[in-house]
C-alpha cells in the first residue's frame, strides 16, 4: 500500500507541476499574441474577428484551419486584398479568441451556422468565402446550407472528404472523452506542445520553410493554451462525425468557385481532397513546390486566386475546371 501511495503522490505532484507550467505558458502565449480584433456573440459562443477595407466593396470572409487562428490570414493575405474588398478574418468557434460553449458545436454544420449568424449580425448578405484546410470544409458547409448567402468559394488546401488517417502532427488530439481532454489540456498537452513545437511547425510547412515569426506574428503561440488543445480535439471529433454526410451532398453545390492546393502538401492530399471537387463544379489548381500552409508561404498567389474566383462568380458561366 505504501508503494501505491508513493506512486500516487508522485503522479499527483507531477500533474500539479505540469498544471503550473501550463498556466505560465498560457500567460506567455497571450502576451505574445494579444487580441487584435473585436468579439461578437452568437448562439453557442462568440466570434472574434478583424476587418479591413471598405464595407461597400465585395466582402471576403477568411476561415482558418485546424489548431489555427485568424493571424494565418492577417500575416499577409488581408493586406493584399483590402484595397479591393471588405475583408473579414475570423477565429473559428473555440479558436484564437473566439469561444464555443459545447463540444457538439464542433461539427461542420454547427461551425458553419455560428459563422453565418456572425455574418448576419454584421449585415453581410453575400460573402466570398476563403477557407483554408478545415476552414475549407466549414466554407463548404456554409455553401451547402445557405447558398444564397455565399457569392463564391476560394478554398485553399481544403479538407473535403474523410482522410484515411489523422495526420501525424494531430494524432495527440485524438481524444473522444471530454473530461480526459480537459485533464490532458491542463497538465501535459501545453508543455508537450511547447517542446515539440519546432518539429510540428516544420512538418506543417514542409517542404517549405516556416516563417521565423510564426509563433507571434502568425499567432502560433496561442496554441500554447489548454483551450487550444480542447478545441482541436473537439474539431477532430466533429469532423469525424459530419464529413461523410457533407461529402455526400456535394452534388447539391450551387456556389461557383475553386480550389488551390500546394502540389507537395504533406497534410492533405491534393489528388484526394482537391481534384475530386471538379466533379461538383469547382475548379482545381496546384502550386508547384508548395505545401499546406500556402496562405503564409504563397500569399500573393493565394490573393490572386481569390480575385479570380471573385471575378468568375460575376460571369454567366462557371469558371473552367483546370489542373496545374
Amino acid at each position: 500500500m505504501t508503494t501505491l501511495l508513493t506512486i500516487a503522490l508522485i503522479i499527483g505532484v507531477a500533474l500539479i507541476l505540469m498544471h503550473l507550467w501550463t498556466r505560465r505558458l498560457t500567460r506567455m502565449g497571450v502576451q505574445s499574441v494579444p487580441q487584435p480584433g473585436q468579439i461578437l456573440p452568437v448562439n453557442g459562443g462568440t466570434i472574434h474577428y478583424v476587418e479591413q477595407g471598405d464595407p461597400e466593396k465585395p466582402t471576403v470572409v477568411m476561415i482558418h484551419g485546424l489548431t489555427g487562428q485568424l493571424q494565418h490570414f492577417t500575416y499577409a493575405m488581408t493586406d493584399l486584398l483590402a484595397d479591393d474588398f471588405y475583408v473579414i478574418a475570423v477565429d473559428r468557434p473555440g479558436c484564437g479568441y473566439s469561444t464555443r460553449d459545447l463540444a457538439r458545436l464542433a461539427t461542420l454544420p454547427e461551425q458553419a451556422r455560428m459563422i453565418r449568424e456572425f455574418l448576419e449580425a454584421k449585415g453581410v448578405s453575400q460573402a466570398i468565402l476563403v477557407g483554408h484546410s478545415l476552414g475549407g470544409a466549414v466554407s463548404l458547409a456554409m455553401a451547402l446550407d445557405n447558398p444564397e448567402r455565399v457569392r463564391a468559394l476560394a478554398l485553399l488546401a481544403p479538407l473535403t472528404h474523410r482522410v484515411p488517417s489523422t495526420p501525424a502532427i494531430f494524432k495527440a488530439l485524438e481524444i473522444r472523452t471530454e473530461w480526459l481532454r480537459s485533464l490532458i489540456a491542463n497538465t501535459i498537452a501545453v508543455p508537450l506542445a511547447k517542446t515539440t513545437a519546432p518539429h510540428v511547425i516544420d512538418e506543417a510547412f514542409a517542404p517549405e520553410p516556416a516563417p521565423r515569426d510564426f509563433l507571434d506574428r502568425a499567432g502560433g503561440a496561442l496554441g500554447l493554451r489548454p483551450s487550444a488543445y480542447i478545441t482541436g480535439s473537439q474539431d477532430l471529433a466533429g469532423v469525424d462525425a459530419s464529413i461523410d454526410a457533407q461529402s455526400q451532398r456535394y452534388h447539391e453545390l450551387k456556389v461557383r468557385g475553386g480550389i488551390l492546393y500546394g502540389a507537395e502538401d504533406p497534410i492533405l492530399s491534393p489528388s484526394q481532397q482537391g481534384a475530386p471537387m471538379v466533379d461538383y463544379g469547382l475548379s482545381f489548381e496546384a502550386l508547384e513546390n508548395r505545401g499546406h500552409m500556402i496562405p503564409l508561404t504563397a500569399p500573393e498567389a493565394c490573393a490572386e486566386f481569390v480575385r479570380r474566383m471573385a471575378s468568375a462568380s460575376q460571369s454567366p458561366s462557371k469558371p473552367a475546371n483546370t489542373a496545374g
